[in-house]
């Protein structure tokens, strides 16, 4: 599993490293930024589907 951040959604609300700041972080504009490859690793699966439940513009999607 793998996540991804539509950057031209994002509005910079920040529920994503909020929720899941071991997938997610953020940029110097205060904009989402998946963390690394975007690699889910075993146990944060929940994580990431909240992140993706939470985000306003629906910019997170899960591959």
């Amino acid at each position: 599993m793998k996540v991804r951040i539509d950057s031209g959604k994002c509005q910079g609300h920040g529920r994503c490293y909020d929720l899941a700041p071991e997938l997610f972080g953020d940029d110097e504009e205060g904009y989402g930024q998946v963390r690394g490859d975007g690699s889910v690793a075993e146990g944060q699966e929940q994580a990431a589907r909240l992140a993706v439940a939470n985000c306003p513009e629906r910019a997170i999607e899960i591959l």
